[in-house]
């Protein structure tokens, strides 16, 4: 017979010693891996954008900040954020992998991260509307955003890479539920 402390401990992960924080019997509903090639392409204009605001001012020579220090140590701060940058766009497969979420019967469960990882549970009873957007390069790449929003803002949650047909049905179907649950209040 099992002790009580065995019955809480987590399931034994996927082979690397790593825990699932997921409830039992509970089905995830990825997300499309075409929001891999829209983070990877968003990410790497912004880290672009930084990079340049650091660097600008090192190859312009600006500011006379560095003068009496070695060449190299002025360009340690930028030779971090590019590796920073590098490992960055390294984990966004797996980020996009680790994103999901699940229609229950009385709430909607969202799924996110890799090493901190978070389950949210929306009430269908506490949806006051849901959003969906649709950026130019998700419009390209044939995905939509629903966001959804709550009577209380910390619940509110959104779900990125989802296609056009499941964002719609999406929608529709959260939408119902919430009216039946918030007509049962």
């Amino acid at each position: 017979m099992a002790s009580p402390a065995a019955d809480r401990r987590a399931p034994a992960g996927d082979g690397r010693g790593l825990a699932p924080i997921e409830a039992a019997g509970v089905e995830w509903t990825a997300v499309s891996p075409r929001l891999v090639p829209v983070r990877l392409i968003s990410k790497t204009i912004g880290w672009v954008v930084w990079l340049a605001i650091v660097s600008v001012p090192l190859v312009l020579r600006l500011g006379g900040v560095w003068e009496g220090y070695p060449g190299w140590l002025a360009w340690l701060l930028p030779a971090v954020m590019l590796l920073w940058a590098v490992i960055d766009l390294a984990l966004v497969p797996r980020r996009v992998r680790a994103l999901g979420y699940s229609e229950q019967d009385d709430e909607l469960l969202l799924r996110s991260g890799i090493i901190s990882r978070q389950i949210t549970a929306v009430p269908y009873g506490r949806l006051q509307y849901l959003d969906v957007n649709e950026g130019p390069l998700q419009r390209r790449f044939g995905i939509r955003t629903l966001t959804i929003k709550t009577a209380s803002g910390s619940t509110d949650a959104s779900i990125d890479g989802i296609e056009p047909t499941e964002s719609d049905r999406l929608r529709e179907e959260l939408m119902a539920r919430g009216q039946a649950r918030l007509a049962g209040l």
